[in-house]
């Protein structure tokens, strides 16, 4: 695990948006295309102004949407597919090879079967993901399955994760916010050449302490993320302010 700690949100979105981009490009060179996996929420919007600003060739990558709500309209505020077209996709100076996006208005079991048909055999090659303020990964909620080899599953939101929801602005109270989503499973997530995880803010902390000094634990799913050969973390100051130190 690499971890950086930069003096605010800012700083940290470049420097994983840079690092994401780089990645991207290299395995692009290698091969001829690539795979990338992307994450939504706050803690992304200055990873992602960054990526896409970069010179990176999306003509030739192919674009995995990490999780959403189910039951969700893409009209919603808190839709991740809105997220993702006015963060993402809007902003490419190329399209994509191919957009994977999840179709919350589909029949949530029926669109895990229907993703998982799109993965790639072997591993992405990117992915930019966060920490939830209860360790979550996705939306793989404590405690988290870390043996299910679904690529995509039906998940039940706990109350912390969706008073984060609440919290960030996305609902306006927590009877808003949907109970279940269709989230990337934990294995196939590790399945990944690189992760870069951007962590900002002081309601992280306890989470990041718990993931890197904490028990591997599926109570903190992030704890996994140790076992990852390649994981780059980004953390600002006030996300990291619980780590012992050194």
């Amino acid at each position: 695990m690499d971890i950086h700690i930069h003096d605010d949100p800012a700083a940290l979105g470049r420097a994983a948006g840079r690092e994401a981009a780089a990645a991207l490009r290299a395995a692009v060179a290698a091969r001829g295309s690539a795979t990338y996996v992307v994450a939504t929420g706050a803690s992304q919007f200055e990873t992602l102004a960054t990526l896409t600003a970069e010179d990176v060739p999306w003509e030739k990558i192919t674009i995995f949407h990490l999780d959403e709500y189910a039951g969700l309209s893409d009209t919603h505020p808190a839709s991740f597919r809105r997220y993702l077209r006015e963060r993402l996709l809007e902003r490419l100076t190329r399209p994509p090879a191919a957009f994977h996006g999840i179709d919350a208005s589909r029949d949530a079991a029926a669109e895990c079967q229907r993703l998982a048909a799109l993965v790639p055999a072997g591993a992405f090659d990117v992915a930019t993901i966060g920490i939830g303020e209860n360790g979550h990964l996705a939306f793989n909620d404590p405690p988290a399955d870390f043996d299910i080899l679904a690529p995509y599953i039906v998940v039940r939101l706990d109350e912390a994760c969706r008073q984060q929801q609440v919290g960030e602005g996305w609902f306006a109270g927590l009877a808003e916010v949907p109970t279940e989503a269709i989230s990337m499973g934990v294995r196939r997530i590790l399945a990944t050449n690189l992760i870069v995880c951007s962590v900002p803010d002081s309601r992280k902390a306890a989470a990041v302490r718990d993931a890197i000094v904490g028990p591997l634990s599926c109570d903190c799913p992030a704890s996994i993320l140790r076992t990852h050969p390649a994981l780059s973390l980004h953390l600002d100051r006030p996300a990291a302010a619980l780590l012992p130190p050194g």
